[in-house]
């Protein structure tokens, strides 16, 4: 590439060196030479999209559980009993009514008349769905014509009454998409028109399970939410302020990473709204934090370069220098988005449907957000050149070596101590692993709401399942009939079950061809207890006692736990070895060795063992939790690994870089953690923040998941790639990259010896950048 240098006298020519792939130059060539197109395109892109995407989310969300399980499990077999035969859709807006005495005193026979009065009342009049604009919570991600109208007529119906009859409970349904905000409006008209019903009969109400649960939660979270997130923010601007000594280096990359956030999300979700594909409750935000901190990382890794090119060529033009840029730092942004890639593909084999969409999603999150490194981010610092980095005045001077310098001189000159203790450090967090165990419940919430003390009460005085039942659905073949009498032998062996509290009595559907058992457990639903009793003498009755000629399925939220627990345990022992194994070959393509892409792998294999170790000893011995949330070690796994190996790629990188220089392997080292140790601590530290960031919610299994791949991050960034793969490098030389071993390369006519010395020099003068291998 040449570019004439800018006031030179008689044009004089000067040449920059292109790295990267024919496509990457090409993509980066394109945005520097037309930046203000690329811009305009990707703004306009995004801001569509996430508009979009923010109207059309809920329609693309699944909040059940159990339609993710494989078809073959018994719980979603009776998922299926339900909406085929009794007309409960899995979206269905459950949730359970207490009705008492403001006094707290036994109900009257007047009382329980005005309740069963108002009940019907409540179960025959139309319940309209308020109008978005008037709800201010909602009405900035609705758009008119996109909105569903969810005005019904609620299915009400008395269910149980206290034994010391200071309470009846009504079970209520509302048919809809439980994560609409429409929906979401709809359950509040009901309430406010329930409470004004009762009040007229000097009654009181509170509203606990399934959909009141979830509103409750959600009205209390937000806040908190919003905190955190303006915090999360403010963390990485500081950050990269602090870094860069620049407002405008702070603010752009973030500005960006949230225009093609938003551009991603709408990509996600008209695919899933074109395939008929269900997202889960998680995805919308795992995705988010995903994108701001991977995009912001990635943002750095080119700011990093852009700033030291431009310090050792002052007369290049900025153009010029943000296209070589791109071309360079874009081969192993590739490469590092591409492990990402390849690991959350590996879902797409699980069998748990929440995980098949998660991977995929994940996938093309970071897909879209390579494009954008590929193409805005190099447009942008094809626009602003050195203002950039205003008012900063660190392009006028050489930087002295700081932390990172004399890391990497520590690491080089005793990398076996380095090693050794890295190595500790991480062994010692692993041991923590001891006695692990797997918590499949959702863990319920910190925040004292309506619903919690409604659910309190009604635990002080019946079994504490009865808000959430599990249920055995029995059905006959086609033309066949179930009667109550021929299914009293099984509802006998049910209720003589240890931890079944209560077993309802038959109810039959229309057709009379399918009846439903509710079993109130003495355990809530969502504990260990409750899922082995589920899934073991429950089931176990049902098989031994249903009548010949009938089939029986069991449901409910413990039954569909217990399938759960056993479907991601088979998932774990296929993802891994498979993302593993894919991650290995990306490896040995990018860095043409084999011993390389060992120690890397055996660096993060570690790195994820320490990680679920401090987890475990954190959450289930030192909170005493049940145990470590089901899907962590595959999160873990997953994040930890994929973008541990990501900054492991980057430094590693950079070492056979300085490996072909003429200087030794150590010194090499050294150099190579002094230049690029800054930008995996700054990368490290705004992830780490991303993620830290679920860490304050009021969702413990989200809690656990925000902690653990915050920690994860930190000891990728800070213990692998700054110590323990450094020192590994410094150990065993130029060997670390057999066969193809880079070769130190001598000036011409001149002797080895004075090339030699010419290396030490080397360190505080610049000199142009090597070309990253390419994949």
């Amino acid at each position: 590439m040449c570019w004439k240098q800018a006031g030179a006298p008689g044009g004089t020519p000067l040449h920059l060196s292109t790295g990267g792939t024919p496509l990457i130059r090409a993509l980066t060539g394109f945005s520097t030479r037309h930046p203000w197109k690329v811009i305009a395109l990707w703004s306009v892109t995004g801001i569509l999209l996430a508009v979009a995407a923010g109207a059309l989310m809920p329609r693309a969300m699944q909040a059940q559980t159990g339609d993710f399980l494989p078809k073959d499990y018994d719980s979603a077999a009776a998922l299926r009993t339900a909406d085929e035969r009794f007309g409960v859709t899995s979206d269905a807006g459950r949730f359970t009514v207490l009705v008492g005495r403001p006094d707290g005193e036994p109900l009257t026979g007047a009382d329980r008349k005005n309740i069963a009065s108002v009940a019907k009342d409540l179960g025959s009049r139309r319940v309209t769905m308020p109008d978005p604009q008037d709800t201010p919570s909602t009405s900035d991600d609705q758009i008119p014509f996109l909105v569903t109208d969810y005005s019904q007529i609620p299915k009400v119906g008395v269910s149980l009454t206290a034994p010391d009859r200071t309470f009846t409970l009504l079970s209520v349904r509302l048919e809809g998409n439980t994560v609409d905000p429409g929906m979401h409006n709809l359950f509040r008209a009901f309430r406010e028109h329930s409470e004004d019903a009762f009040a007229e009969v000097r009654l009181r109400t509170g509203f606990t399970g399934g959909l009141a649960d979830q509103i409750d939660t959600r009205d209390a979270e937000e806040p908190t939410q919003r905190i955190v997130g303006i915090l999360m923010l403010g963390l990485i601007v500081l950050v990269n302020v602090l870094v860069f000594r620049s407002l405008c280096a702070a603010l752009i990359p973030l500005l960006a990473v949230v225009v093609v956030g938003g551009a991603a999300t709408g990509v996600i979700v008209g695919g899933a709204l074109l395939t008929g594909t269900d997202l889960d409750t998680s995805t919308p935000s795992m995705i988010s934090v995903v994108l701001i901190g991977i995009g912001v990382d990635y943002f750095l890794f080119l700011l990093f370069r852009f700033r030291e090119l431009l310090r050792e060529r002052p007369e290049a033009p900025p153009r010029a220098v943000a296209a070589e840029v791109g071309a360079r730092v874009g081969t192993a942004i590739t490469s590092a988005a591409l492990t990402i890639v390849a690991a959350f593909a590996t879902l797409g084999i699980a069998t748990y449907g929440g995980f098949q969409v998660l991977g995929p999603a994940v996938a093309v999150a970071v897909l879209v957000m390579l494009l954008a490194s590929l193409t805005l981010m190099p447009a942008l610092l094809a626009v602003t050149g050195r203002r950039m980095f205003w008012p900063s005045r660190a392009l006028e001077r050489t930087p002295r070596p700081g932390l990172a310098g004399r890391a990497g001189e520590i690491v080089s000159r005793r990398p076996l101590a380095a090693l050794l203790a890295a190595t500790a450090l991480l062994g010692a967090l692993a041991a923590g692993m001891t006695g692990i165990r797997m918590d499949f419940g959702q863990g319920g919430t910190l925040h004292e709401t309506r619903a919690a003390a409604t659910a309190a009460e009604i635990a002080r005085a019946l079994p504490a399942g009865v808000a959430d039942p599990a249920t055995v659905y029995i059905t006959a073949p086609e033309g066949n009939r179930v009667t109550p009498r021929s299914l009293g032998a099984l509802s006998d062996e049910l209720a003589r079950i240890e931890g079944v509290g209560k077993v309802s009595a038959p109810t039959l559907n229309e057709r009379g061809d399918a009846a439903r058992i509710d079993l109130y457990l003495t355990s809530e639903s969502q504990t260990q207890a409750a899922r082995d009793l589920v899934s073991g003498p429950v089931r176990d009755t049902v098989a031994d006692h249903t009548p010949k000629g009938l089939e029986a399925h069991v449901g409910g939220t413990a039954a569909i736990f217990a399938d759960l627990s056993t479907a991601v345990d088979e998932d774990l022992r296929t993802v891994f070895p498979v993302a593993a194994g894919l991650i290995a070959l990306i490896l040995l393509v990018l860095l043409r060795s084999v011993l390389a892409p060992v120690v890397l792998l055996l660096s993060v294999g570690l790195c994820f063992a320490a990680t679920l170790g401090a987890s475990t000893l954190v959450f289930q011995h030192a909170l005493d939790k049940p145990g470590v949330n089901f899907v962590l070690p595959l999160v873990l796994f997953l994040f930890v690994v994929a973008i541990g190996t990501d900054y492991n790629i980057l430094i590693s990188d950079r070492i056979r870089e300085e490996m072909e220089g003429p200087r030794r392997a150590r010194d090499a080292v050294a150099r190579a953690v002094r230049h690029t140790a800054p930008a995996i601590a700054t990368a490290g530290i705004v992830l780490a923040a991303s993620f830290g960031s679920l860490a304050v919610g009021s969702n413990p299994s989200t809690q656990q998941i925000g902690f653990a791949t915050g920690l994860g991050i930190l000891l990728s960034a800070f213990v692998l790639s700054v110590v323990l793969v450094p020192a590994a490098a410094a150990l065993l030389g130029r060997g670390i990259w057999w066969p193809v071993r880079p070769r130190g390369r001598t000036g011409q006519g001149e002797h080895p010896e004075a090339t030699a010395l010419k290396g030490s020099a080397a360190d505080h003068h610049p000199r142009p950048l090597a070309v990253p291998p390419a994949l």
